[in-house]
């Protein structure tokens, strides 16, 4: 913008400016009015509708979902992309904090005159993407599975030998998921590094007599799983032998 189209611009905003109305009583009275307009509907839904409290938080159950408030679902998501132990700062606090330090200072770095999207295409195109993958993450965190959930696949060997080996195989990996072997085990992309071994490739390292050895009389912290129904402890044991 040369000083020609300065001026011009500084003069129509001026005779603009002086047309209008001041902003006290007639931008604060219609803020207000908006702002009841807007309580008085939460009010409402919140009488009609009630608050989605939920069940009784139960300690000793171990298939309860957590789930976050939907306007932290994209927050929830990318928690659940970002693997590295070392990111998960960065991803939950480091980058929300900076897009929220660059939205503040917006009024300042951006000093054009021009408000006409296809006259800014940075700022449209940066506002485009971010809305796009908040959108996108949220959608993915409304829809992802439980953490208990678990994605490994049959291998080629148990699907060959019939519908009953495959019953047992989701079986016992469901038994697995369920029980809260992650939390010291890792399985494919799920769980923790330890206190216990990695459970990917356990099938090739240990006999299935070994497997079920060690459920029944395991190496402390690791409870016992002599108490299952021995129709789930026997999936187990198939199901962990699979994994090689």
């Amino acid at each position: 913008m040369n000083q020609r189209e300065k001026e011009e611009y500084l003069r129509e905003y001026s005779i603009l400016k002086s047309q209008g109305k001041p902003f006290f009583p007639y931008a604060v009275a219609k803020d207000s009015l908006m702002g009841c307009l807007v309580i008085a509907i939460i009010i409402a839904l919140s009488i009609v509708l009630g608050a989605e409290l939920g069940p009784k938080a139960n300690a000793a159950t171990t298939t309860y979902d957590p789930r976050p408030d939907w306007y932290f679902f994209f927050l929830f998501e990318l928690l659940r992309v970002v693997k590295p132990p070392n990111f998960t700062g960065l991803a939950t606090i480091g980058v929300p904090t900076l897009c929220m330090i660059l939205l503040f200072l917006l009024p300042f770095y951006d000093r054009g005159p021009e408000r006409h999207p296809l006259r800014r295409p940075v700022a449209t195109l940066s506002g485009i993407f971010v809305i796009g993958a908040m959108g996108y993450l949220t959608f993915l965190g409304a829809n992802t599975g439980p953490p208990t959930a678990q994605t490994i696949k049959p291998s080629a060997e148990v699907i060959g030998q019939g519908k009953q080996a495959l019953a047992t195989f989701y079986l016992g990996r469901s038994v697995v998921a369920e029980d809260g072997c992650e939390a010291c085990h890792k399985l494919g992309g799920f769980g923790n590094d330890g206190p216990g071994p990695e459970l990917t490739q356990i099938g090739a390292r240990i006999p299935p007599q070994g497997i079920a050895r060690t459920l029944v009389n395991p190496t402390e912290p690791m409870p016992s799983y002599a108490q299952l129904p021995p129709k789930q402890f026997a999936a187990v044991v198939a199901f962990l032998s699979s994994l090689r």
